[in-house]
C-alpha cells in the first residue's frame, strides 16, 4: 500500500473512531434524560470544584453520573434516608461560569458529610420534597 494510502486509511479510521465515540456521548445523554427521576445537576464535593452531571431518584437513593463519562454507573450514591437539606443559596460570580445557567446551589449533608448540588430552583423544590417523604431509618414507616 502506497503511503498516502495508508495515511487516508489512518486519518479515515481515527474520525470514525471519533465519530463513534461522539454518538455514545449523545445517546447516553439521549437515554438519561429521557429516563424518569432524573435532572441536571453539577456537584461539588469539599475540597473539589464543580462537575457537570446528572442525578437519577431511586427508590432508595439519590444517584450522581458524570457527563464527562460513558459509564452507566453512578458515580456518587446517596442513601435517601441519611440525606438532609441545609437550605440552599444563589452560586457566586465565580460559581456562575462553573454551573448551569439559572442554577441555584443547594446545600445538602450526607451521613454527616457536606456537598453541594447546583439545579434549577423548581428541581429543588422536587428534591427536598422526596427527601422529606423518605421513610425513617429503622422505623420502617414514611415521614
Amino acid at each position: 500500500m502506497e503511503p498516502l494510502g495508508l495515511t487516508f486509511g489512518v486519518l479515515a479510521g481515527l474520525f470514525g473512531l471519533l465519530v463513534a465515540v461522539i454518538g455514545a456521548f449523545l445517546l447516553r445523554r439521549y437515554q438519561l434524560n429521557r429516563a424518569l427521576g432524573t435532572f441536571d445537576a453539577s456537584i461539588r464535593l469539599p475540597p473539589r470544584g464543580w462537575r457537570v452531571g446528572v442525578c437519577r431518584y431511586t427508590d432508595l437513593h439519590l444517584e450522581w453520573l458524570s457527563l464527562l463519562s460513558l459509564s452507566p454507573l453512578p458515580k456518587h450514591r446517596f442513601l435517601r434516608s441519611s440525606l438532609s437539606v441545609s437550605g440552599w443559596r444563589p452560586p457566586t460570580e465565580d460559581e456562575r461560569v462553573q454551573i448551569q445557567p439559572g442554577a441555584i446551589v443547594v446545600q445538602l449533608v450526607h451521613a454527616g458529610e457536606p456537598f453541594e448540588l447546583a439545579m434549577k430552583y423548581d428541581v429543588y423544590a422536587g428534591l427536598s420534597s422526596w427527601i422529606e417523604a423518605g421513610p425513617v431509618i429503622g422505623i420502617g414507616t414514611w415521614r
